[in-house]
Order: structure tokens, then C-alpha cells, then sequence
């Protein structure tokens, strides 16, 4: 894994281990905020790595909406 995939990744737990609900849109912004390039794709598939590794749940398809699994 590349150490920028690993940053984004980070932040994207950082931000979901705040207890929030979170949208493309959302780690769009706060990956942008933290110095990161990120668009819709790469957030969904920011998204779907995390759901794998049983990090996160998805809440809603359209838009999609994913929260933390408490794991």
C-alpha cells in the first residue's frame, strides 16, 4: 500500500471515528482539507476498501452513506 493510500485512509477514520455519518461529498471536503486530491471515485473506493476490512457499514445506497461498525 502506498503511504498516501494509507493517509487517506487515516483521515477517513479519523473523520468516521468522530461517531459521524459520512457521504462522497463529506471525504471529498475533509480529505481536501487534510492536503489530499481526492474525487467522487476515489472516495467510494476509499468507502468500499474500509467496508471490506470491516471498518464500515454502508447506511443508505443513493446517495451513499457509510458510519463506523464500532469495531
Amino acid at each position: 500500500m502506498k503511504r498516501a493510500e494509507a493517509t487517506q485512509k487515516e483521515a477517513l477514520e479519523h473523520l468516521l471515528g468522530l461517531g459521524s455519518v459520512c457521504d462522497t461529498q463529506r471525504v471529498i471536503t475533509t480529505l481536501g482539507d487534510a492536503g489530499h486530491q481526492v474525487d467522487e471515485k476515489r472516495a467510494r473506493q476509499l468507502f468500499r476498501d474500509l467496508a471490506t476490512a470491516g471498518s464500515l457499514a454502508k447506511t443508505q445506497d443513493r446517495p451513499v452513506q457509510y458510519r463506523t461498525t464500532g469495531e
